[in-house]
């Protein structure tokens, strides 16, 4: 399938692009939808730098521009990560996301060698999802402290975290200590997100006058 090459607001639509790249890359794309007007292809883990290369190279897409890449936790999937990756053609007036499953084991090819600004964007996935990117020059944390515990975007990650960090003023150095929650165990006098109003404060008795 060939599309016609119309650049800005007059240029194919999702459903033509999506077919065009199914059509083109039969052996690496397992399908494609679109919803709400956006257009999102499923591709194979291991082809997803062929993919990559193909719409930022083919001359009737030109997807050139890498805008995101992030990650999405399926925790009851066998394969339990997406890796999400948001491509902008600026020629074509057009978006593109493309998908791929992985699992916590398994890399998954790293995009720097085709979009150098996926670099931070691993990064990030890695620091918050535990998703491994092979080819990675630098994989490592990009917005956790030092020494953190866990993946904080997982599903199963506590919204409370770990360990807490505070500066303490007599060892005159940052430390890292189990999370406490002492405001969970307390009684208030008025407004508790745990116990509610547990008294009538003045004026308001005039609420219940007949």
């Amino acid at each position: 399938m060939s599309l016609k090459f119309v650049p800005f607001a007059e240029g194919p639509g999702p459903h033509e692009i999506g077919a065009h790249i199914q059509n083109s890359m039969t052996d690496a794309v397992e399908g494609y939808e679109v919803a709400h007007g956006e257009l999102t292809v499923h591709v194979k883990r291991e082809h997803i730098l062929t993919v990559l290369r193909f719409l930022r190279d083919n001359k009737e897409t030109q997807f050139t521009t890498l805008i995101d890449i992030c990650g999405v936790d399926w925790p009851e999937r066998e394969k339990r990560f997406d890796v999400v990756y948001h491509l902008l053609s600026m020629t074509q007036n057009a978006r593109v996301r493309l998908k791929v499953q992985t699992d916590e084991k398994t890399p998954v090819a790293s995009a720097i060698e085709v979009f150098p600004c996926a670099n931070w964007f691993e990064r990030e996935a890695f620091d918050m999802y535990g998703i491994a990117f092979s080819g990675h020059p630098d994989l490592r944390r990009l917005l956790t402290d030092y020494g953190f515990q866990g993946f904080p975007l997982r599903k199963e990650f506590p919204l409370s975290g770990h360990v807490e960090v505070r500066y303490d003023a007599e060892q005159k150095r940052v430390v890292y200590e189990p999370v406490k929650l002492p405001a969970a165990y307390r009684n208030f006098d008025f407004e508790s997100p745990w116990e509610g109003m547990q008294r009538v404060l003045p004026g308001d008795e005039k609420a219940n006058d007949g």
